[in-house]
């Protein structure tokens, strides 16, 4: 692989060409850069090189991270599983959170929120796949949880993400990703209260010109920016040890 630099830039070539090919604006797809395991200097490297979004899997990695202002200038968003006794140290502390499943986790958050005085933007994960190893809400499981938002102004429900199965052949994700396309328009046709369905996060590393061409709004890069993540010899956090 080249540098985090040329690693970028390749990657938002490839994500504007495959826009193009799909009759869409390249500027309508956000590239976020998924930071798990890369400490402070990595992530600057990607900040020199453009890089305006990150995204942290893990709550304390991302406390250690923002402690020593890691992520300045970006945004950052929670894109990992988030238990219900994490929520107070990510609600408010971060853009947007990727991973909502249940009415239980959109009510902490709701709660929290309302505590601090703010409305804390979020995602719901769907489990296309219906893979038993993974978060999220079944698709027929979307419609109770989005009308659950209603009963929780602390929060506000942007749109969809997904994690699809591990492809074996190239292209065999487009098929979970257009789905997926399908339930946000669905969504969004049906104007559901406290629901703004503008965010489309799905394609990682391995599948994010799919993605694209299928309607993703954000793509979650970490290998294809950062390289392989070595997890014998991970890079030391800031401070303490990573979650």
């Amino acid at each position: 692989m080249g540098t985090i630099a040329e690693n970028v830039r390749l990657a938002r070539e490839r994500i504007a060409a495959a826009a193009r090919e799909a009759g869409r604006d390249p500027g309508e797809i956000r590239l976020l850069a998924a930071t798990k395991m890369n400490g402070p200097e990595r992530i600057a490297q990607a900040v020199a090189a453009g890089v305006d979004l990150c995204g942290e899997n893990r709550v304390q990695e991302f406390l250690a991270k923002k402690a020593v202002n890691a992520y300045a200038p970006c945004s950052v968003h929670f894109i990992g599983h988030l238990q219900k006794n994490k929520v107070k140290n990510v609600v408010g502390a971060v853009e947007l959170i990727h991973s909502v499943d249940s009415a239980e986790l959109m009510e902490c958050i709701h709660r929290r929120a309302a505590a601090l005085g703010v409305v804390q933007d979020v995602l719901l994960e769907v489990n296309i796949g219906g893979e038993a190893s993974k978060s999220g809400v079944s698709p027929d499981g979307l419609p109770a949880l989005l009308s659950a938002a209603a009963a929780c102004p602390g929060l506000r429900v942007r749109g969809l993400m997904t994690i699809p199965p591990v492809e074996q052949n190239r292209g065999e994700n487009r098929a979970y990703f257009r789905r997926m396309y399908q339930l946000f328009v669905d969504i969004r046709e049906k104007k559901y209260d406290n629901v703004l369905m503008n965010e489309l996060s799905m394609g990682m590393s391995d599948d994010y010109e799919d993605a694209v061409r299928c309607g993703a709004t954000i793509v979650r890069l970490g290998t294809a920016l950062f390289g392989p993540r070595n997890y014998d010899t991970q890079e030391a956090p800031p401070h303490g040890t990573f979650g």
